[in-house]
């Protein structure tokens, strides 16, 4: 014989059961609404787009290709090696040249990721045949000196000395910033000065000095520097007609464009400046 329920227990079960339902569907609710908004598929403001995590920078490799003004090469050098260790992967070469030279290979095709150069009329050329990929910007400026053999022991102590005869001075060529620069200097002072000598970069010029092949050259302060006691520095008011402005620029037909663009932000950069400071540079 089956038994009867009471009908006030039933309505009790009944209550029970209609809470533990709702509690239920209120927990599933909960869950779909967290989900929503964790997953980004809600609308408005709570969208995936807003959300998403970002995704980390792309890991730089391969070789960079830098032309290089001659006078950059110890600089430059300390931080092709600062970007290869910070970037594992990748390799800076360099081009060390007279930046007109530099500038007619990169018109020419030659290959290369960044150019460096010791003027902004060379740089001129660079982008006037459209090989450039956007503005070039100045990072640095450089001043002319005196480099004599070691101690002075021709006492020059001024751009007119270099006149005298006797003294073996040779120059930069006309063509090259560095030349350039001392003709600038050289009308400044209302001198003419006829050299043993035109070489094609600084670096050459200095070279005569320290092989004691000629007695003076007018060369970059940051070459004496890095020249040590090979040579010793004069200095001169004139050069001060005659400061030469650095630009640096990313090349239109760069074959690492992304790994090039990063080696020019660390050459602009604070810790570049650093490097190039200490190397002699003047900051723009």
């Amino acid at each position: 014989m089956t038994r009867s329920v009471p009908r006030i227990h039933r309505i009790r079960r009944t209550a029970r059961m209609a809470a533990a339902g709702a509690a239920a569907l209120l927990a599933l609710s909960a869950c779909s609404s967290s989900s929503d908004t964790e997953s980004g598929s809600g609308s408005g403001s709570g969208s995936g787009t807003d959300s998403a995590a970002p995704s980390s920078p792309a890991k730089l490799s391969g070789q960079v290709t830098v032309f290089a003004a001659a006078s950059l090469k110890e600089s430059f050098t300390a931080l092709g090696e600062t970007f290869e260790k910070r970037h594992p992967g990748t390799e800076v070469t360099f081009n060390f040249a007279g930046s007109d030279t530099l500038a007619a290979g990169i018109i020419g095709g030659a290959p290369a990721d960044v150019f460096a150069s010791a003027s902004p009329k060379t740089m001129a050329t660079v982008t006037d045949a459209g090989a450039a990929a956007g503005t070039p910007a100045t990072f640095v400026r450089n001043e002319l000196e005196i480099a004599t053999l070691p101690g002075n022991p021709d006492h020059v102590s001024s751009l007119k000395d270099l006149t005298g005869s006797g003294l073996k001075v040779v120059l930069c060529d006309r063509n090259v910033p560095c030349g350039a620069a001392a003709q600038k200097a050289l009308e400044a002072a209302g001198l003419e000065l006829t050299p043993v000598s035109y070489e094609q970069d600084v670096k050459a010029a200095l070279t005569k000095v320290e092989l004691k092949e000629a007695d003076a050259a007018v060369v970059y302060k940051t070459d004496v520097k890095a020249a040590g006691g090979k040579v010793t520095g004069v200095d001169f008011p004139e050069s001060a007609e005659a400061v030469n402005d650095y630009p640096i620029t990313l090349l239109k037909d760069a074959p690492n464009a992304d790994a090039a663009r990063a080696f020019v932000e660390l050459v602009k950069s604070a810790e570049g400046q650093r490097v190039l400071t200490g190397a002699g540079f003047r900051t723009p």
